[in-house]
């Protein structure tokens, strides 16, 4: 089925087993031994600027961005890159930006740094719904597309063996974030993002490599196998010529992967603000050579490969990075291509396994943390650290397996609108949320909620009317057309309006309300922007001095 031999195929299968059982085992040797919540939220801060930073990248670089990237390179070129851009150029806006103070003013969760603004129940309860809207549609897109990816790379093709493939990968993603906490998670994270980068240099070198070191010659190449000349190294390509449509994707990618809570729950491993701006730098540093590597890469499939074999393989691209690789060893059953094939093959595996492990724990650690301890426990004494950390486990089985089974519903369909979801909510509440809680003096609780659940619905309504739904050929609803909004994502509008009801909500909340809420803020302004008198470790509510 994927034109690679057995041989190579079987390398591939004991390597997954491999990898599953050593990555576990290596949970267990890292999780935490006691009940101790600041070692299962952030594993004691413990981890080196390098570590983290790999752990961050790792987080940044998703199944997504491995399969879905590269596919839309080898498919519309310039725009492809411009959205692999956007990605790194996310990064660097989330350590510019928001890095130092999410993790002055956070303690274990995003609920935690809103906390500190406004302390409510109905914030941390609020906080908890809107992670699970941002990150359970995404959970659901990598899980339904494992099980398609592994019976197209081993040669399986029955509905049987892809469901079970979805069952087997979404136990030992739950079961990554209830035994290995922070500090397990963010091993299989540095374990994949080293192993992605060692496959995407050979990768790009053997591709480089084809075309006599001439980057030139392989754009050449890309334009003719694209089938589109010139216009594939031009913009306008992905979006049918529509430039606000470009902007609005853009835009959403860069606001909404820097704000998503699997991300921001990173800031919070490091031990002060020196340590978060080392991470953020190694960080950047591998996503943004990843990008290029992705690049060649994608262009790469588009000259070796070309447009017909592609689309016929997935419409969206997806088994590009497998097609290619076949192209550069060919389908013998040589040493080389089953190298090279095991190593493609891991390096996805691991990417499906440690992303979706990483959202499973933010999500996991919100429930436990801002939605049952903080939100809806009854009385002003917080639960202990033992309830709390059963809690956080078994909110892992509660959030990855309903994620399982929506992914066995949604694997027969077009599953392209859930991730957009994601990054919509995540641009649209989750950022204008964290922008004015750290800096805009005036913001008030009533802002706060009024911007949080605004923008999640104005995303909710307008994804309905978006060609990913309905009007396209690759729709959810193909047959249909309620087709209203014209642009693919809903940023341009949405993150305004995010912004809007933030200003709105403030500006109606009581006078002296709100001046009470200014005056906290101000008590403890320097500290979150700055980290000005910093004595250790996370944060307590607004106007309480920082845990030690």
């Amino acid at each position: 089925m994927t034109g690679f031999s057995e041989s190579a195929q079987e390398a591939s299968l004991v390597a997954f087993i491999a990898v599953a059982t050593v990555t576990l085992l290596l949970c267990v040797m890292t999780g935490p031994d006691r009940d101790d919540l600041a070692e299962f939220y952030t594993g004691y801060r413990s981890l080196s600027p390098l570590r983290n930073g790999l752990a961050i990248a790792g987080d940044y670089i998703s199944a997504a961005t491995v399969l879905g990237t590269i596919g839309v390179i080898s498919l519309t070129g310039y725009d492809g890159v411009v959205l692999a851009l956007s990605t790194a150029l996310s990064l660097v806006l989330l350590m510019f930006l928001l890095a130092e103070p999410l993790r002055n003013a956070g303690r274990f969760t995003m609920g935690d740094a809103f906390a500190r603004r406004a302390p409510s129940r109905a914030v941390r309860i609020t906080a908890g719904l809107v992670t699970l809207a941002a990150l359970l549609p995404m959970m659901v897109v990598q899980l339904a597309g494992a099980g398609d990816l592994l019976a197209f790379i081993l040669g399986f093709d029955s509905s049987g063996f892809r469901t079970g493939c979805i069952v087997v990968l979404g136990v030992l993603m739950i079961s990554y974030a209830a035994i290995g906490g922070m500090k397990g998670t963010a091993l299989i994270q540095i374990i994949k993002t080293v192993f992605l980068l060692g496959t995407g240099v050979v990768l790009a070198v053997l591709v480089l490599g084809r075309f006599d070191w001439s980057t030139a010659r392989l754009l050449g190449a890309a334009k003719t196998g694209s089938g589109a000349g010139d216009a594939f190294l031009r913009s306008g390509l992905q979006f049918g010529g529509s430039g606000l449509d470009m902007i609005s994707s853009e835009l959403t990618v860069v606001l909404g992967a820097a704000c998503l809570p699997h991300i921001t729950m990173r800031m919070y491993s490091s031990r002060d603000a020196l340590a978060v701006r080392r991470s953020m730098s190694w960080a950047v540093s591998a996503v943004v050579f990843f990008c290029l590597l992705i690049a060649v890469i994608g262009f790469g499939a588009a000259a070796l490969v070309g447009r017909g074999p592609i689309i016929a393989s997935d419409p969206q691209g997806n088994t590009s990075i497998l097609l290619v690789s076949q192209a550069l060893v060919g389908g013998g059953s040589s040493a080389l291509e089953t190298l090279v094939f095991t190593s493609v093959t891991t390096a996805i595996f691991l990417t499906l396994l440690a992303s979706v492990a990483g959202m499973i724990l933010a999500c996991a650690n919100s429930l436990a943390h801002d939605l049952f301890a903080h939100g809806l426990r009854r009385g002003s004494s917080p639960s202990d650290d033992a309830t709390e950390m059963a809690l956080a486990r078994a909110a892992a089985v509660g959030v990855g397996v309903p994620a399982i089974l929506l992914a066995v519903l949604a694997r027969h369909g077009n599953v392209q609108p859930l991730v957009t979801l994601s990054f919509c909510v995540g641009a649209s509440a989750l950022a204008p949320a964290l922008v004015y809680s750290l800096f805009w003096r005036r913001f008030t609780r009533a802002g706060l909620m009024c911007t949080l659940i605004g923008g999640t619905l104005c995303v909710i309504v307008l994804m309905t009317g978006t060609n990913l739904v309905s009007g396209s050929p690759h729709a959810v609803f193909q047959r249909h057309d309620f087709n209203w909004y014209p642009f693919t994502t809903t940023g341009l509008v949405s993150i305004p309006f995010g912004f809007f009801m933030g200003w709105l909500g403030t500006f109606l909340s009581h006078r002296g309300r709100g001046e009470q809420q200014r005056r906290q803020y101000e008590a403890v302004e320097a500290w979150i922007l700055a980290g000005a008198g910093e004595g250790g470790g996370g944060a307590g509510e607004l106007g309480k001095p920082p845990a030690g």
